[in-house]
């Protein structure tokens, strides 16, 4: 009988970091509500449910959008149509994103992560709840992170040109002096007078 050999494949999983959602949005632009709630390794299996909501200046919460065993529900409201998932597979980033955003669409997001742990004895059920705070502009912000990466490369621009300058005018001192350097020891010697110099000894007469 002919042996075939055993391959291994372990799934492995992105790695998860939780970063702020976005707080500005253009308008008529897509706006990406950005919600991640991190998994332990053991908790990847986890069912997990994901409802949000939309709170407008001193309104009740209204829900707008359900995402509950990998189908997505958009709800009757003034997001219909607007609203799409933008989460990842593994449910870790429960995001949505908003199409062709308004002025109406300003206020308070809430995301309510629900996950039910089943181990092999127990059950264990947790809620996450994070909020969000959007504000419609009418143009984009500059961006601050690009004019500080300016600032960083013309600073650094010119310390580096200060420095070679300093370097060329070292070396431009350092060749000069050798110029000036007295003669060398052989030329020193001949300069020495003749009668300082040692005469060889008188031949031996008989």
């Amino acid at each position: 009988n002919t042996r075939f050999p055993v391959v291994s494949v372990r799934i492995s999983h992105s790695v998860c970091v939780e970063v702020p959602s976005a707080t500005e949005a253009v308008l008529g632009e897509p706006a990406k509500l950005t919600c991640i709630a991190c998994m332990k390794r053991e908790e990847i299996k986890a069912r997990t449910r994901v409802d949000w909501y939309y709170m407008p200046e001193k309104e009740k919460d209204v829900p707008i959008y359900r995402f509950e065993d990998y189908h997505p529900t958009e709800l009757d409201g003034p997001f219909r149509g607007r609203l799409f998932w933008n989460g990842s597979q593994d449910l870790q980033d429960l995001s949505i994103r908003i199409l062709n955003v308004t002025y109406n669409d300003s206020g308070v997001y809430e995301c309510h992560v629900f996950r039910r742990f089943e181990f092999s004895f127990f059950a264990h059920s947790v809620l996450i709840t994070k909020d969000i705070r959007l504000r419609v502009k009418e143009k984009a912000s500059p961006d601050t992170t690009a004019l500080y990466s300016e600032i960083t490369m013309y600073v650094l621009l010119v310390f580096l040109t200060s420095w070679l300058l300093v370097e060329m005018v070292y070396c431009y001192r350092k060749i000069s002096r050798s110029d000036e350097q007295p003669p060398d020891a052989a030329t020193n010697y001949l300069a020495i007078p003749s009668e300082q110099k040692a005469t060889p000894d008188a031949p031996v007469t008989q």
